[in-house]
């Protein structure tokens, strides 16, 4: 039963490490909880009123969600530094009280300098959302002069509380999330490989629903390897470990990848393109089930389901016979002579599978250190090739300089720098909703406000402002309703609506990162509990804040559209050309280091090229929005974001192959690579070219296969090993993906040259 507990328990801790990568949910809704309800101990103490708990309440949250920074040194600067932001801000406040026209005028300048300040970084951005968030909260509780001191204190116990919560009730520190990150990746990777076994089973019927399983988890795979890069700087001892847990991070999810594609080439009647693992909804010729009593099939489903186990026990001191055993036969299948008798298709599976087991004990040896002798003393001599392989490459890293940082390209001046437009978008914007609010309620206009100053956090574009003031409005019509119904049910119980107070904030902050509609939801049933505390609940009052949250977000989409706009198609080319220049760079790089020129810092250049491409599909959300009628536009956008994944994942897997060169055995430099690369890369800046408005950039060039460039094959002679033949297709399925990219983006294809 121990052991049975001890099973259970292992398996949620991975499920809930798998859906919150690094448990940074979790931390940022317990650490906003702790910080209210030390608050509100404290408070009750001083025997401050309902109104003072409220408002320390609320002071808690805001200093404990502004600080974004990552070094607890600078998280602790800017949390000094906003107290004395916070208590300016409701001191004016409380002044302009009684003037207001004039309270109206400051309170736009403020929301001006709140977004501009952004230009400073997480502590700009941190205080200017201090200082408009903490003036809110002074009008939401009817500041006076009169109560300045007693919200000092409010104010001030709140922040220490703050700093309580976060420095020791809930700590955070750059490595401890590293490490969270590095155990959700490997739950996340061990949920890939239990849907690839599902793919392999998977009756006809079900291959589209499975194949979109699989979609999901190697794009959550995918999430979970960009977070971990975000925190290698801050959370390892030096740049060598940083660089080594890269390169182990990026070889897994690549094999993964790769192995997943392979499946779907053996459940298919032919061969799969690769765009079908990233284009929702793709469709493929699907073949008869697999015999469950082949020989091969068997021992594969086996074998898969090993993988996953491996992925899951990763071993260490006193690792057991049989997990040594399954990791011998797994690496073994990188041996040719050691593939079962079976069909091309599904020896192709082995050997994929043999690839990520060995990317799994690079992983292994990267997150948990050196091995000892007890450890390799079941080795087969396929795991002590892995290993010696393992370790040149860990030494060549180790060795390797780290190149300078290329000079940053300088941002845009005046009105066309995005913290200065955007601050001048939400004061025009806010200005209406002040007016406009105040037409519907003379009490209560600041809610019109606050939508405003929210749907412009975090945009770039009117697209994703109107979808962001579409899914507020959203949330807070279901939220007034939850709000009515958990009122009547709480009625005058104070200390039980600060416990639903303080559970719905810790589902907002949960949710956040989710859903933006969910968290509007719970924010507004909230706001409910905290008016009936305040005892100015009412219907009406509820009614009114959608009224007020709906014109909010009218005047943010007309000062998004109408004052210096940036259009969503404008945003979108923007991302792609820098997207495409950076799939250039990468694919350019790699080929010239498989061609034998120097090497160069690819995985960096990969991660780029990831981060890009996730900023592109960020911005396509507007075009593909469900509720977009420009249908034949959101088909396209879908198609090219997944057409441009589909070459990422072929340009980092030339680049992980490339890395390994100078101490893989199996992989050897080729000069004639180079003319391939050239022509790809050159295509691409083409393409990128055309997307930025220089329709005189040429034409896009197609020609012969790229194995065709390197000459005819000598008959009898083994030219291409499989390593090579590996490079090879991912160069032409690069090649084809570039050239498809052409066609919807209307980039004219130049005929073949003979």
């Amino acid at each position: 039963m121990r052991v049975l507990g001890r099973s259970v328990w292992a398996e949620l801790r991975d499920r809930a490490a798998a859906s919150d990568p690094g448990l940074l949910r979790l931390a940022a809704g317990l650490r906003t909880v702790s910080a209210i309800v030390l608050t509100l101990v404290v408070l009750s103490l001083l025997h401050a009123d309902v109104t003072h708990l409220v408002a320390g309440s609320m002071a808690a949250m805001v200093s404990t969600f502004a600080i974004r920074e990552k070094p607890r040194t600078q998280q602790a600067v800017t949390l000094a530094l906003g107290l004395p932001v916070a208590l300016a801000s409701v001191s004016l406040s409380a002044l302009l009280n009684t003037r207001v026209l004039v309270g109206d005028l400051f309170f736009v300048v403020l929301i001006f300098g709140a977004v501009y300040i952004r230009r400073f970084g997480d502590r700009g951005t941190a205080l200017g959302l201090i200082g408009f968030q903490i003036y809110f909260l002074s009008l939401f509780v009817g500041a006076t002069t009169g109560q300045l001191p007693e919200l000092y204190e409010a104010i001030t116990v709140a922040f220490a509380c703050s700093a309580v919560a976060r420095f020791a009730l809930v700590r955070e520190t750059p490595a401890g999330v590293l490490a969270r990150l590095r155990k959700a990746f490997r739950a996340r990777l061990a949920q890939l490989l239990a849907t690839q076994v599902d793919l392999l089973d998977a009756a006809p019927d079900d291959l589209e629903k499975t194949l979109a399983d699989v979609r999901e988890k190697t794009a959550r795979l995918h999430e979970s390897a960009l977070m971990i890069q975000g925190q290698l700087g801050e959370g390892t001892s030096d740049e060598a470990v940083a660089r080594l847990v890269q390169r182990r991070i990026a070889d897994a999810e690549i094999a993964a990848e790769r192995q997943g594609l392979l499946l779907l080439n053996l459940r298919t009647a032919e061969r799969a393109d690769t765009i079908t693992m990233h284009l929702p909804g793709a469709s493929f010729p699907a073949a008869d089930p697999l015999p469950d009593r082949d020989e091969a099939t068997v021992t594969l489903r086996r074998d898969l389901e090993s993988l996953r186990l491996l992925v899951l026990r990763p071993g260490g001191l006193g690792m057991s016979t049989s997990l040594a055993q399954i990791r011998n036969r797994l690496l073994g299948y990188r041996d040719e002579e050691n593939l079962p008798p079976a069909s091309p298709a599904v020896q192709d599976v082995f050997r994929g599978v043999g690839e990520t087991a060995r990317a799994v004990l690079g992983l292994r040896i990267a997150l948990e250190g050196p091995l000892d002798a007890s450890d390799e003393s079941d080795d087969s001599p396929a795991t002590t090739r892995s290993r010696e392989e393992l370790d040149a490459e860990d030494a060549a890293i180790a060795a390797g300089e780290q190149g300078d940082d290329e000079d940053e390209e300088p941002a845009d001046g005046g009105l066309r720098r995005p913290t200065t437009r955007a601050a001048v978008q939400v004061a025009v914007g806010s200005a209406l909703a002040i007016v406009g609010g105040e037409l519907l309620s003379s009490h209560r206009w600041y809610w019109a406000v606050l939508t405003c100053w929210i749907v412009f956090l975090n945009t770039a574009s009117t697209g994703e402002i109107l979808v962001k003031g579409y899914r507020r409005l959203l949330g807070t019509v279901f939220g007034v309703v939850a709000g009515i119904v958990l009122a009547g049910l709480v009625g005058q119980h104070t200390w039980t609506a600060f416990a639903l107070v303080l559970l719905l904030i810790f589902a907002m902050f949960y949710s956040a990162p989710l859903s933006y509609t969910l968290m509007s939801f719970f924010v507004t049933a909230m706001l409910g509990l905290l008016y009936t505390l305040l005892h100015t609940y009412s219907l009406s009052v509820l009614v009114l804040r959608v009224e007020e949250t709906a014109l909010g977000a009218a005047c943010g989409a007309v000062a998004a559209a109408l004052v210096l706009p940036v259009h969503t198609d404008r945003r979108t080319n923007e991302l792609l050309a820098t997207a495409l220049n950076r799939l250039a760079e990468v694919t350019e790089a790699a080929v010239e280091q498989l061609s034998g020129e120097a090497a160069t810092d690819l995985l960096d250049l990969a991660r780029d090229l990831d981060k890009a491409v996730a900023d592109l599909r960020a911005s396509t959300k507007p075009l593909t929005h469900p509720i977009t009628p420009l249908r034949t536009r959101r088909d396209t956008a879908q198609y090219v974001v997944a057409l441009l994944e589909t070459c990422a994942y072929h340009a980092r897997t030339l680049a992980a192959t490339a890395e390994q060169l100078p101490t893989h055995p199996s992989i050897a430099a080729d000069p004639r690579l180079g003319g391939a690369g050239r022509r790809i890369a050159d295509n691409l800046q083409v393409i990128a070219a055309h997307v930025a408005g220089r329709p005189d950039a040429g034409e896009v060039e197609s020609g012969s296969s790229i194995a065709s460039l390197l000459g005819p094959e000598v008959p009898g002679s083994s030219r291409y090993g499989r390593i090579t033949d590996r490079v090879l297709r991912h160069l032409q399925r690069l090649d084809e993906g570039v050239v498809g990219l052409a066609r919807p983006l209307k980039v004219t294809v130049a005929e073949p040259k003979r």
